[in-house]
């Protein structure tokens, strides 16, 4: 079935938005998906209160939520979610897809920091901005993101994959500090600028970035010169210098930095020799 939701107003409070999932609307009426739960700000609301709701006919088990309009306020679409597909025309707030085990989100616009928090599979693709966080674990938690994949064509914040355990990211525009942080495995793909400090105290892993980067750490030592790396099933052209790292951290992840785009690293060669 397909579940049109369509904002009444624009709200100046946070919305929490949990229930906004393919899992939770499977095989209800439009009365009971306007009747589940949500929270403005400290206000307990209903999803009717603040969205006009649409069902479609058509398969009850096969799920999609499209939403149309912004939602940037709204927290935590898709949580948890383990099937179907969620479309948002606009923007999304924060914890997008927090905790997914499958399916799908689609976001035309950007999204708020920790898309994609602790997921396990499925797949986030994000035609705008987000913001820091992606794919990372919780504060105080180790345990990232352990599996699916999240694209991004537009630029990514601070401590993308923080804590990452498997899966994909790959952003298609500029990145900020600490890319790959504690990174323990998987696949983080920049196509863009990185603002530095990419893979620190990462243990193993793969960080590839095609820009330009503001520094490699001194923690990470040349191992070699590629002409191309793989990326999930796709191959990059290079040449890529690899360094291997964090070796700070008895590290064994390997950073793949773009050799035509950071020429200040042409120092390193001499090691290859």
């Amino acid at each position: 079935m397909t579940v049109t939701l369509t904002p009444k107003r624009v709200s100046k409070f946070p919305i929490e938005g949990k229930n906004i999932s393919p899992d939770v609307f499977a095989k209800k009426s439009a009365k009971e998906i306007a009747a589940l739960e949500m929270w403005e700000g400290n206000r307990k609301v209903s999803v009717g209160d603040l969205f006009d709701v649409k069902v479609g006919s058509s398969s009850p088990e096969e799920v999609t939520i499209k939403i149309e309009g912004n939602v940037g306020t709204v927290r935590n679409i898709g949580f948890r979610m383990s099937m179907g597909e969620v479309i948002v025309d606009g923007d999304v707030g924060m914890h997008l897809g927090e905790e997914m085990s499958g399916g799908s989100i689609v976001v035309s616009g950007n999204a708020g920091s920790w898309a994609g928090s602790q997921m396990s599979g499925g797949t986030i693709e994000i035609k705008g901005n987000a913001g820091n966080y992606v794919g990372a674990a919780y504060r105080g938690s180790t345990k990232g993101m352990s599996g699916g994949t999240v694209i991004i064509h537009g630029n990514a914040g601070h401590e993308v994959g923080c804590f990452m355990r498997k899966g994909v990211i790959k952003i298609f525009g500029d990145v900020g500090i600490f890319a790959g942080i504690h990174i323990v495995n998987g696949t983080i793909f920049v196509q863009g600028t990185s603002e530095g400090r990419a893979g620190a105290q990462m243990t193993n892993g793969k960080i590839i970035l095609a820009g330009h980067s503001e520094d490699v750490m001194p923690s990470f030592t040349i191992e070699d010169v590629k002409a191309k790396v793989k990326v999930d099933d796709e191959k990059v052209e290079g040449p890529f210098y690899v360094f291997t790292g964090d070796l700070a951290d008895n590290g064994k992840g390997k950073l793949y930095v773009s050799k035509p785009k950071n020429p200040y690293l042409s120092s390193y060669d001499k090691y290859l020799e």
